[in-house]
């Protein structure tokens, strides 16, 4: 029988061509098809898989080398600190979207504020604001399979008292209500745009991608609906691709001629979400 270390090495090579951090997926699929640790597997490499273990990770290799992206190959992916379930129903959280998160923590603070996650997903945003605040979060999405995957993880990480879900078109879920911020991760991906297999987007549901013709189609139907949910001195946060923003600012000037809007950058320097502040001072 092979090594642990030879078997990540066979891992790698397979996936050179195919993956931006072949050592780095292959790792994480050798400890996960080893029920271990990667410090485990890095440290014990003249240990001997069992071949059950090893089938498994050739299994998860050739997926991961035919584009299947990581998370969907683990059924987790890291968000903010936490290790979040995901399936084929939902995007795969974004590190971007931490900067977004933290901006919505920072403005809660230590208030019990009303806040909604329109397009959540996996629930990752609402999730993570519910257990870093005293906020009551509600996510809305177009997918019950999605809804399903959010609900899993407020009970993973133990906010279902602040935290719910609600199938739904945008804010219609949540017409009757009124919030002290709203977050967004809305589909952003020009149509055109969107790629083709291998690569891994590809494989994530078109629903949570697809922008419409310029990447905006979904903010423009949020906004029709938008001011009559807001609170006083209320605070949103979109996120969408960088070339995008002149566009999303312009839908946003538009419908809250009033409202101060912010554009920030994600760690790549790149502009990233908008920061749009309807009162006079919001913190």
């Amino acid at each position: 029988m092979t090594s642990v270390a030879q078997t990540l090495a066979d891992g790698t090579a397979l996936l050179h061509d195919s993956s931006a951090s072949p050592r780095a997926d292959a790792l994480l699929l050798l400890a996960h098809a080893m029920r271990r640790e990667r410090e485990w597997i890095v440290a014990y490499g003249d240990a001997t898989p069992s071949r059950e273990e090893v089938q498994a990770f050739e299994r998860l290799s050739t997926q991961r080398s035919e584009g299947v992206p990581v998370a969907y190959l683990l059924g987790s992916a890291g968000f903010f600190g936490r290790e979040f379930l995901v399936n084929e129903s939902v995007l795969v959280p974004r590190p971007e979207t931490e900067h977004l998160v933290a901006a919505a923590i920072a403005f809660i603070g230590k208030r019990p504020l009303d806040v909604v996650d329109v397009g959540t997903g996996s629930g990752a945003i609402a999730c993570t604001i519910a257990a870093e605040t005293r906020a009551t979060v509600c996510g809305t999405d177009t997918s019950s399979a999605a809804v399903a995957i959010a609900n899993e993880n407020a009970r993973r990480f133990g906010v279902t008292d602040r935290c719910r879900f609600c199938v739904g078109d945008l804010t219609e879920a949540v017409s009757a209500q009124r919030f002290d911020l709203v977050v967004a991760n809305l589909p952003y991906v020009p149509t055109a745009e969107i790629p083709s297999k291998p690569d891994p987007v590809a494989f994530e549901p078109r629903e949570a991608l697809d922008g419409g013709s310029d990447g905006l189609t979904l903010y423009r139907r949020l906004f029709n609906t938008l001011a009559s949910l807001l609170n006083a001195n209320a605070l949103i946060l979109l996120e969408a691709a960088p070339p995008t923003m002149p566009g999303l600012s312009a839908i946003v000037r538009s419908a809250l001629p009033h409202s101060a809007i912010a554009v920030c950058r994600d760690y790549a320097g790149l502009e990233r979400y908008l920061r749009i502040s309807t009162g006079a001072t919001d913190a």
